[in-house]
């Protein structure tokens, strides 16, 4: 068994909110009762979303909260080459091909259980005459991909009906997702990801790229997200409130309350020490809720 390494990535798009609080709280848990190493990976590579000062805001909040995180943080923007790298190994693998579609023409497609649109391979055996390459994607062909989910239990994909050939270098130019986390978490060495269960469905994808890239697989867990009263995702787009100064200690409990841990109301009078030192000495993923969101306190919308 290789020592345990967990991480938290955010996207700074903004302050920290008590959805990304919740997964925190619960990969910071995980490692640290597993005596494991902890790090912290800002994906900011959709540029134009990262908001001035944020990455340094979600930081200090962390650390005001008690979180302490081993080595230096990770930067997407600053791994560009090492996500060509991955790209280039993947076409000579023959299992990339460039489309030409536009997010409209994929609007059309079908939907999967989540919600996503599942590539139809418009392109997959050629761009059509007159058109231009935009993004480039990999090519599902008969793959499934299962695992045993450490909170949502047992989960099996196959691909082309989840999601289809997906996009690996977007019309932008920008590297997507799937591929850049697939490749910094092999370059952190991380063996456990515990994350929000809005990802969940992009977990199929990420195994599929460690197998054809030789990555080893790390063990997932996916806590249920916070949702707010319209059974939204917590975050800036749905105007979440930032984690706030003066309420540290009222917000880990209720942090740690969403995830099922029977943090007792009288630690609000505490300091974050004093959760923390509870929390590391009563935490059991096996008491997170088996389910793919819960409503956030009404304190925290």
């Amino acid at each position: 068994m290789k020592p345990y390494r967990g991480r938290f990535a955010p996207s700074p798009t903004g302050p920290l909110h008590f959805g990304s609080l919740v997964a925190a709280v619960a990969s910071y848990c995980e490692a640290r009762v597993h005596g494991g190493t902890w790090l912290v990976r800002m994906e900011d590579l959709d540029v134009a979303r990262a908001q001035p000062g944020a990455a340094d805001a979600i930081l200090r909040t962390l650390e005001r909260l008690g979180f302490a995180w081993e080595g230096e943080v990770m930067v997407q923007s600053r791994r560009t080459a090492a996500y060509a790298g991955a790209l280039a190994r993947l076409q000579a693998l023959g299992r990339v091909f460039p489309c030409a579609c536009s997010r409209k023409e994929v609007a059309d497609s079908s939907l999967n259980f989540d919600g996503e649109r599942v590539y139809p391979g418009t392109c997959r055996n050629g761009i059509a005459p007159g058109r231009a390459a935009r993004a480039l994607r990999l090519r599902v062909d008969h793959d499934e991909v299962g695992f045993d989910d450490g909170v949502q239990g047992p989960v099996r994909h196959e691909l082309a009906r989840v999601s289809g050939d997906f996009v690996l270098r977007r019309a932008d130019g920008l590297f997507a997702y799937q591929l850049a986390v697939v490749v910094d978490d092999a370059a952190q060495g991380i063996t456990e990801v515990v994350r929000g269960a809005d990802l969940l469905g992009s977990t199929s994808r990420q195994m599929l790229l460690q197998r054809l890239l030789g990555f080893a697989t790390p063990g997932y867990a996916h806590v249920p997200v916070a949702l707010n009263d319209a059974g939204e995702k917590l975050s800036k787009q749905t105007l979440a409130k930032a984690v706030s100064p003066g309420r540290d200690a009222d917000q880990l409990v209720h942090a740690l309350q969403f995830l099922g841990q029977p943090a007792p109301d009288g630690l609000r009078q505490g300091t974050p020490a004093d959760i923390w030192t509870w929390a590391l000495a009563h935490w059991n993923l096996a008491d997170v809720p088996r389910r793919k969101g819960g409503q956030a306190p009404a304190g925290f919308l």
